[in-house]
């Protein structure tokens, strides 16, 4: 009891320590103490007012090929004001090819390598491109300033096919090409990095991936898009400062996004193609979104009016506008899609405000958009702390962790079990003396013990499969990475799939071998066991391992879809498993009952004390 106390007792204080950790890491909503890193002093003017330069936006989907009747909507594009544009309308066709697109690989191809990728990188950025593919440097050029967008390309190269195409890698080689763009960017007044993985699915050496880009004002990506929905909003802000943006999906669910630069001032809406009107606040901009390292936030208290993108297929007939509810007035037009409304930001210097617009078009319809803002750059929101850590964890490190200790505790277990004497239980056959015995039990018999130690060490250095890694590249697969066509791909995705394994299929297995050997010590066959009358306790033991079973089966066949016959064929841990299991399962019912003898006595004397 006092054991099983103490174990409870650090178990709670272990989860408290992680709870702690996790908040503190990742945040949750509330004013953090200031930013500690100095920063360089910017100049307050120009500040956003009654012009209608210093100002100009541009467009990112995730979807390469154009669709019938969606123009120019695939190409992401610059835009600044035009008094030849239609009044409030969104430029789609008129913005198509003045910059480039910003794309988030498809989910329609088998892989995410370069081979897959060059063709459409081509079509892609025939506009803007210094390089056809890989990693690039475009720098967008106005009046008031130029604006660089880096292209983040981390992928494999060869590329595989599912799912071991589900992380980026980055090489020594690439980390310095992106440093070099990197410092290139530095004159420039503002740098966006874009690429298709989010850092928390980037491989890369020290210093890390983030650190590379950790002067870039927001990193947009198109990846893990809303999770199947389950993450409407992936946004999050690096230790260094740098927004990581997430997009959904285009292919199935039609978002984009609209970004802004007002007066070096950085905005941006995730919206639903179809849905007008478009509006975007860039002046008072979101409190969330903002970064006083890489923004010039001190233009907002000296900013003379309100400012507000608006788009729709009409023109725009009114565009209100409110501040923690109270009616400021009725914007006005100012050249394309610009609306602005004159403030006293002073006035709201104080605390956070909620600034609410609301435009409508001549057709009726209406959109409504509101955010948190501040004048003080010493109030900060923090995101969502479960986006944070789906951004900012670096999951395949955390995959290798988990996968080492799943298997060493597996492995010691099975190992002092093996050379342990048998324990003299005291006290009566619970759970866990119960527990300790099976596996007494199933760590004495060699061939049970061979058979899950085998199956163990293999799952760790033994090749799962030979088989078609990418098209007309035969490779194998182990845990630690992929071999193909000369090269070695470090294991990313390879871990999770291994824990999965082992979860899903190794150590249910010698769970059940163990219940097993378990009835047999009891005195029982197969028969027997099933006319206990225990129904409830045994059936479900079965239909368990049986519904396992059925996962193991179907992950051969997904092997023979996915890498083809020969992988199917030359798959020692999926197919040779399956095939296998069942013949191990009945040499435990079949085992003769001699061979159990000691056990069985040692037993009863448990059970009779």
């Amino acid at each position: 009891m006092a054991a099983a106390l103490a174990v409870r007792v650090v178990a709670g204080l272990a989860a408290a320590a992680l709870a702690a950790v996790f908040l503190e890491h990742y945040g949750l909503a509330g004013p953090p103490s200031p930013l500690p890193q100095p920063r360089t002093p910017r100049s307050p003017h120009p500040a956003p007012g009654l012009g209608a330069s210093n100002i100009f936006w541009g467009l990112q989907v995730t979807q390469r090929e154009p669709r019938p009747g969606l123009g120019g909507c695939r190409a992401g594009a610059a835009r600044r004001p035009d008094r030849r544009q239609n009044k409030g309308k969104f430029g789609i066709q008129a913005a198509r090819g003045r910059m480039a697109n910003l794309p988030g690989y498809s989910e329609e191809d088998k892989g995410h390598g370069k081979n897959q990728v060059a063709r459409y990188q081509r079509k892609s950025w025939k506009y803007s491109a210094v390089r056809r593919d890989g990693s690039f440097h475009y720098v967008h050029s106005t009046p008031f300033g130029n604006y660089s967008f880096i292209s983040l390309d981390a992928t494999v190269n060869p590329g595989p096919k599912r799912p071991f195409n589900f992380f980026g890698i980055l090489d020594q080689k690439q980390m310095e090409d992106l440093l070099l763009l990197a410092k290139e960017s530095s004159r420039s007044n503002h740098s966006i990095w874009f690429g298709h993985f989010t850092t928390s699915t980037i491989l890369s050496p020290s210093p890390g991936i983030r650190s590379i880009m950790s002067s870039a004002t927001a990193y947009l990506c198109g990846h893990l898009h809303t999770l199947g929905g389950l993450m409407p909003v992936l946004h999050t802000r690096h230790f260094q400062g740098t927004l990581e943006l997430e997009l959904g999906d285009w292919k199935d669910n039609r978002r984009y996004r609209i970004f802004a630069f007002d007066h070096d001032l950085f905005s941006f809406a995730d919206l639903i193609f179809g849905e007008w009107p478009v509006v975007l606040i860039t002046n008072p901009k979101s409190l969330l979104y903002s970064s006083a390292k890489h923004e010039p936030l001190e233009r907002l208290l000296h900013s003379t009016h309100i400012r507000v993108l608006a788009f729709s297929l009409s023109s725009i007939t009114s565009v209100a506008v409110k501040i923690d509810g109270v009616h400021l007035g009725q914007a006005s037009h100012l050249s394309g899609p610009i609306f602005i409304l004159k403030w006293n930001p002073r006035n709201y210097s104080n605390k956070t405000h909620n600034i609410e617009v609301i435009v409508q078009d001549s057709a009726g319809r209406s959109k409504s958009v509101h955010h948190i803002f501040s004048a003080r750059e010493d109030i900060h929101l923090r995101f969502d702390p479960l986006a944070s850590f789906i951004l900012l964890t670096d999951h395949c490190v955390v995959a290798r962790v988990l996968f080492v200790m799943i298997v060493l505790i597996q492995l010691i277990i099975l190992i002092t079990f093996r050379y342990r004497a048998y324990p003299e239980h005291k006290g009566p056959p619970g759970f866990v003396n119960l527990t300790s015995f099976s596996l007494h039990v199933l760590s004495k018999i060699s061939i049970f013990y061979h058979s899950v130690l085998l199956l163990t060490l293999y799952t760790v250095l033994g090749p799962w499969f030979v088989g078609e890694i990418t098209k007309g590249k035969v490779g194998c697969c182990f845990s630690f990475g992929i071999f193909v066509d000369g090269h070695f791909l470090q294991g990313s995705v390879t871990f999770i799939v291994g824990i999965l394994q082992l979860v899903f299929f190794n150590i249910p297995l010698m769970v059940y071998l163990c219940w097993s050997l378990l009835q047999r010590c009891f005195g029982h066959s197969f028969r027997s066991h099933l006319h206990q009358g225990k129904y409830l306790k045994i059936i479900p033991v079965h239909l368990l391992m049986l519904l396992l079973y059925v996962w193991q089966i179907y992950s051969c066949y997904f092997l023979h879809m996915t890498y083809g016959t020969l992988a199917l064929l030359f798959s020692p841990l999926r197919t040779w498993l399956t095939l296998v299991t069942p013949v191990l399962i009945r040499c435990v019912w079949t085992l003769n009952s001699a061979e159990l003898g000691t056990f069985i006595v040692q037993l009863k004397s448990h059970l009779s004390s």
